[in-house]
């Protein structure tokens, strides 16, 4: 809440979205993870602001053509805002309709989302889709949970064909495994004569795009000082001597992404003379870092 609360109050309007800065959109997400839909929601407020005339798509079928909306979100806006009969299936719909009506199909599937929604239309009241979707994604939430439902004290439990069956623990079935991927970073924070200190943006496609961050060593496992530091000196990141290199954190900070894993440490770093497009560390605090890069300066 305290993150809407700031982002409205910063955005009022979709023309005050559209017109501002990415970072200061960024920033006011630090933290949030999936930066990627602050982007996305930036371009598309332009989209509306500027080709549409600030006039907010009102169909289903419009609403898919903004950019990162999807067939959730442009469900959720198209039923909740404009009373379309739309079907919203997210996690909760896909757990309660398959124990409910003891559904089988994979939800790893691609089809599977149509046969969901399929199921979701037949059962919604078309003269009121909005608080059908609120409720069964609530009901989902709330009670009939991933793990141990008390389904002793659910409205449903004389006609739910998974609890008639024991099979309440095997429903919804999900066969394809995520790969999560690991990777090891370290990251280099300088501090100069001046006590400055160097930032780089992220600019390639991936993780954490445009967002600030100090500069980057990956390695293929986590390494000691000694790999680092000779990597340091092989790196062309500044051209000032090194006075001293020290590990802030002995043991790897392992932050956890939807699909990779990051083991980060943070090494310390004192050179010679004045680093070039150096900032003062007072002035960090106005870009846009990755949570775990924020936290850490915080922490400082």
């Amino acid at each position: 809440m305290p993150y809407f609360l700031s982002f409205t109050t910063a955005f009022p309007t979709v023309f005050d979205l559209a017109n501002a800065d990415e970072e200061k959109v960024l920033k006011l997400w630090q933290g949030l993870g999936y930066y990627s839909r602050a982007r996305n929601l930036h371009k598309t407020a332009q989209y509306i602001a500027y080709e549409l005339n600030g006039v907010f798509p009102a169909t289903y079928k419009d609403l898919l053509q903004l950019k990162g909306v999807g067939e959730y979100t442009a469900a959720a806006i198209a039923s909740f805002s404009y009373n379309e009969a739309v079907p919203v299936v997210d996690g909760n719909v896909f757990r309660v309709l398959s124990r409910y009506l003891d559904v089988e199909t994979d939800i790893a599937l691609a089809s599977a989302k149509k046969e969901f929604a399929a199921l979701a239309f037949e059962l919604m009241p078309k003269d009121n889709p909005a608080i059908f979707n609120q409720a069964i994604m609530e009901f989902g939430a709330l009670q009939c949970v991933p793990k141990n439902p008390d389904c002793t004290i659910c409205v449903f439990n004389d006609s739910c064909a998974a609890l008639q069956k024991k099979k309440v623990d095997q429903l919804p079935v999900k066969l394809k495994k995520l790969k999560v991927r690991n990777r090891y970073f370290n990251y280099l924070m300088l501090s100069d004569a001046e006590e400055k200190t160097l930032i780089q943006k992220r600019t390639s496609k991936g993780i954490w795009r445009n967002l600030y961050e100090f500069p980057l060593i990956e390695t293929d496992k986590e390494e000691d000082f000694e790999f680092v530091s000779n990597a340091v000196q092989q790196e062309s990141f500044f051209a000032n001597p090194i006075i001293s290199m020290r590990a802030c954190n002995e043991k790897s900070i392992v932050h956890k992404l939807s699909h990779q894993h990051l083991h980060i440490k943070f090494w310390k770093l004192n050179v010679k003379g004045v680093v070039e497009n150096g900032i003062a560390k007072e002035d960090l605090s106005q870009y846009p870092f990755p949570i775990v890069i924020h936290n850490f300066i915080e922490s400082e």
